[in-house]
């Protein structure tokens, strides 16, 4: 029993991840062009006609760009909450009745041969939610634009086999940004906003004393991080704690701009 998991792409420009097992094969987001979206599952071998359905974390246009044409033409089922969909259907535009499902947040639901449990975030949507997804014994998750590592969401990822965890911007990249309002800094920095790589960090630690031992690093922003700062910044702070990476924990990088690695889990 394979579990496939691929993070496509994930920053601020735009999010979707691939998840496959046995029969049933999802994506979570589609916060790019249909097109783009398309190209990056042929890169990993997958038509985007064998999916079993797209869901919707919220409704920010980084996470539902190209969520109603990919929809439309490949005939592709959506899922999201009441609060959900009523923030992003001007964004998606007409959708077909048989392809609506709606769902409540913190109440697990089936698709195929997984069992999905969408828990709710912290960030400035509607009614924001992660997504943690079981196959067999395993399971996948992603927790991305949140403004804090809330109880709630720890207690959703304990023990994931694998993940997606924000580790959106450095606080004094951002404080020191010329371009942004100190009104959006304050936005990004709230409790509504986004996990800074130090509190993704934190949260590793935290998430390594239930059994996680392997995280993504995901949804970093373009302006007020690079890669190499997350990373560095978020191994530091395990380091701290006595972790060893890649014997502890193992810690991976998804993109922004280009897919990322192919995760297998037996």
């Amino acid at each position: 029993m394979r579990f496939t998991f691929c993070p496509l792409f994930s920053g601020s420009s735009g999010n979707a991840l691939f998840i496959g097992g046995g029969d049933t094969r999802i994506l979570i987001d589609a916060g790019l062009s249909g097109r783009t979206v398309t190209e990056a599952l042929a890169s990993i071998g997958v038509l985007p006609e064998t999916l079993d359905g797209i869901l919707v974390t919220h409704e920010h246009s980084d996470h539902v760009k190209g969520v109603g044409i990919l929809s439309r033409k490949y005939h592709l089922p959506i899922y999201a909450n009441a609060c959900t969909w009523a923030g992003m259907e001007r964004q998606i535009g007409a959708v077909a009745p048989n392809l609506r499902r709606e769902f409540e947040s913190n109440e697990s639901f089936f698709i195929g041969d997984f069992s999905i449990y969408p828990f709710s975030i912290p960030h400035d949507a509607a009614d924001p939610v992660g997504y943690r997804v079981y196959y067999g014994a395993h399971s996948v998750a992603t927790a991305t634009d949140m403004g804090y590592y809330s109880h709630k969401v720890h207690d959703a990822l304990s023990g994931v086999d694998l993940l997606v965890l924000e580790s959106n911007h450095d606080i004094d990249m951002l404080r020191h940004n010329e371009h942004y309002s100190q009104t959006l800094k304050n936005r990004i920095l709230g409790r509504s906003g986004h996990l800074c790589n130090e509190a993704c960090g934190e949260a590793l630690w935290q998430l390594y004393q239930t059994g996680v031992r392997h995280a993504v690093l995901g949804h970093l922003s373009h302006e007020n991080n690079t890669p190499e700062l997350a990373l560095r910044t978020v191994c530091e702070s395990l380091q701290a704690h006595g972790l060893e990476i890649g014997k502890d924990i193992r810690v991976d990088m998804a993109w922004r701009d280009h897919v990322g690695s192919v995760y297998e889990i037996d």
